[in-house]
Formats: C-alpha cells, structure tokens, sequence
C-alpha cells in the first residue's frame, strides 16, 4: 500500500518535470488532483473501510496529495523562472556600449531669419524694438495715416479683440509690427530734437491677419525699419535696403529695384524687388518687401515735425526671407512641428 502511494507520487513528479510550460503543467496536475485524478480515486476507494482503517488510510492519501502538490508547486516556480530569464535574456542591455545621449535641438529656420537680420542691421547702427502684441487701433492704423474706413480695419482682415481700449476703441491683434516704430518714435523724439540723435530702429515680431494658405498664415513674422533725420533721402533707403539684401543672401549676384506702388503711411512709396542672376531662381524678379519715405503725417505722429525731419520705412516678412534663403516652397511647413523638417536646420 505504502509503496502505490510512493509510485503516485513519483510518477507526478515525472509528469511535472517534463511539462514545459503552464497549461501543459496543468493538465498533468488534472491527472493526480483533478475530480479523476488518482489521488481523488484513492479516497473514493475509503468507502469500505472500517473506522480505524480509514483513520490510518486517510492520513496517508494526505501524505500524498501533500507531496504531489508540492512537487506540483516546485515546477511552477520553476517554469515561471525559467520565464524571466528568458525575458531578461531577450530584453538584455549591452552596459559596455556607449550611452545615447539627448536629442539635441536647434535654431527653428525663422528664428535663424530673425538673428540674422538683427545682426546685419545692428552692424549699422539700428536699435531693436519689442512692444505688444495686442495693440490699440491709434498705433496700429491711426497713427499709420489709415483711415478708419480702410479695408485693413475690416472684421474679414483683422482680429478684433473683445474688448476697448483706453480710446475707447476696439484693441487687436496687430497686424504688421509698425506700430512699434511709432511708439519707438514718440519715446525718442526728444533725443532727435535736443541731441540730434537720429531715430533707427528695426522692429521684428510676430503679426495676425485673417489669411491662410500655401504662402500666407494667420500668424507670421515681419520686421519694419525706421530711419527718421534732417536729411534722410530715398537714396538711403535704396542703399541700407540693397547692402542688407545682398549680405543676408550672401550674394552680391542680385539685382535689386524699386517699383512706385501704394502705402497709406509712405509718400512715395516703392515695392521692392530683388533678381537672382544664378541658382534655381535664376532670372525671376520676386517681391521682397514694401517701403517709402515716410509720410508727413506720420512723421506729425512720432511727435517731429515733418518740415525739419525725413526719413524712411520699410517692412519685410521673415518667413519670406527664409523660404528664399533656404529654397522652401510652402509657408506651412514653419508651423507643422514636423521634425523631418526642421531637422534640416538643426
């Protein structure tokens, strides 16, 4: 009796050995501890047994079932080892190979435009305004020589913000970065006058009109320039406009003209047009920028008077800039975030 009890439990040891892994392990458990299994049959067999014989059987059968299971316990943990070692093994890391360290980032393409320019006009003498990007109406368009009933002011072009001014009047998101110069104006006008300090400054920044496709966006960035004096001419402007354009493209093979066209706060007011004579725009004439002597009015503005001083005044969009600079055919690109791009650049 004592040696069939001793061959169940060897012969469930040797099944549990073998057993490769979970569900096959307990299956092999069902044939000793299942609702059939052996160990389930040898108590069902205690039915004819007197008292004392089931006393002395009983602890036996328990004897047994208490080894099967611990045999049975011994292999799962050992299957369930043999499962993390093989997952460390497959997941292993190399320490002896040299660390990955971070991503590094870089100069977003426009922001590269806008270093750039400010270093080309800062070698000249120009100062660097920043002011808000929510402005009120009299900057943005009154103090421009915009009159109120321009299509510039329109709800379809700007973006109103909801709420006034101290005028009274609606604020917005501004909509070129020249209302910079005229508030750059009317903080220096005292030097102009008492020191003869002439005002020169360029203003770049972000701008908001309502206008979106392949080559326009609702966001973008410009950069105005104001040189205001007692003998500013347009020669200056052609001169400051045509050196900078030829430095920024590192190029003296361009060809640059100023052709008349309209401004509300320029009189007379020129767009200009530069030419590449070589690379992939080779012979085309492309719009670069507007400009123009700036308007007596607005000259009245900045708090000078426009019998004694002159200037001029152009504004250029940076995104402009660097699409030509660096060949890129769609304006959306700069704000897709798409790193394929921008890796370019790093």
């Amino acid at each position: 009796m004592t040696q069939s009890l001793e061959q169940i439990i060897a012969s469930a040891s040797a099944d549990f050995a073998a057993c490769a892994d979970a569900p096959s392990l307990e299956n092999a458990k069902a044939k000793y501890l299942g609702k059939t299994g052996a160990v389930t049959d040898l108590l069902k067999g205690m039915a004819t047994l007197s008292p004392e014989e089931k006393k002395t059987r009983g602890a036996e059968i328990n004897r047994t079932k208490d080894a099967i299971e611990a045999a049975l316990r011994a292999r799962r943990d050992a299957l369930a080892a043999d499962a993390l070692n093989a997952k460390l093994a497959a997941e292993s890391i190399d320490v002896t190979l040299p660390g990955r360290g971070k991503g590094q980032g870089g100069i977003h393409p426009v922001i590269r435009t806008w270093q750039r320019v400010e270093e080309i006009f800062g070698s000249i003498g120009f100062d660097v305004a920043d002011g808000p990007e929510i402005e009120a109406d009299w900057f943005n368009f009154t103090a421009l020589n915009n009159p109120p009933n321009h299509p510039a002011r329109s709800m379809q072009d700007t973006f109103y913000v909801d709420m006034n001014g101290t005028d009274g009047l609606p604020l917005l998101l501004r909509t070129h970065t020249s209302p910079m110069q005229v508030r750059y104006a009317r903080m220096h006008a005292s030097d102009v006058t008492t020191k003869g300090k002439p005002i020169k400054v360029i203003a770049p920044g972000r701008t908001y009109r309502v206008d979106s496709d392949a080559t326009h966006s609702p966001m973008f960035h410009q950069v105005e320039g104001l040189w205001i004096d007692e003998n500013i001419s347009f020669a200056d402007l052609k001169g400051v406009y045509t050196d900078f354009l030829r430095r920024f493209f590192e190029s003296d093979d361009l060809q640059v003209r100023f052709r008349p066209s309209y401004f509300p706060f320029t009189e007379p007011s020129a767009e200009i047009d530069m030419k590449f004579e070589s690379g992939p725009l080779k012979g085309k004439w492309l719009e670069i920028s507007g400009s123009g002597q700036v308007h007596p009015s607005v000259v009245r503005n900045f708090g000078l008077d426009p019998e004694r001083y002159i200037g001029f005044a152009f504004g250029s969009g940076l995104e402009r800039l660097t699409m030509l600079r660096y060949g890129i055919g769609d304006l959306r690109l700069f704000f897709e975030g798409d790193l394929r791009f921008l890796k370019q650049f790093a």
